[in-house]
């Protein structure tokens, strides 16, 4: 008696993983996202893995659930998966108060942020 299933929003080639409030700002996370975008998914895991931004593993962790993904859920060809669209958007924003002199205080921000990733499998080119 449940809702009926959305239908599918991607093409048939292609897989998703997001990964929500990851604890670094939209802009620190879109330089690492901008290391993976239109690689194939073994160059950009190993640019993760030796990548020397804390919130690389975290980019990587989602990277590996949408290879998983596409493979379990949507029978791909891991060998043929490229990242065809790596995306971040903005979450809340913490606000914070830190103690300053003579009474005063300064306001910290804790921004978070959310990552999109989009694998496509391609056609190997012969």
């Amino acid at each position: 008696m449940g809702k009926a299933a959305a239908p599918r929003s991607l093409p048939e080639n292609e897989a998703k993983a997001v990964a929500r409030m990851l604890r670094v700002s939209p802009q620190k996370l879109n330089l690492v996202a901008g290391l993976i975008r239109g690689k194939k998914v073994a160059n950009a895991l190993a640019d993760l893995e030796f990548s020397q931004k804390r919130i690389a593993r975290d980019v990587r962790k989602c990277l590996e659930s949408a290879i998983a993904n596409a493979e379990n859920n949507h029978d791909l060809d891991v060998d043929d998966l490229v990242v065809a669209q790596a995306f971040v958007g903005k979450a809340l924003v913490m606000k914070r108060f830190h103690a300053r002199a003579r009474g005063r205080a300064g306001r910290v921000e804790k921004p978070f942020s959310n990552l999109t990733i989009i694998v496509r499998e391609v056609e190997a080119k012969a």
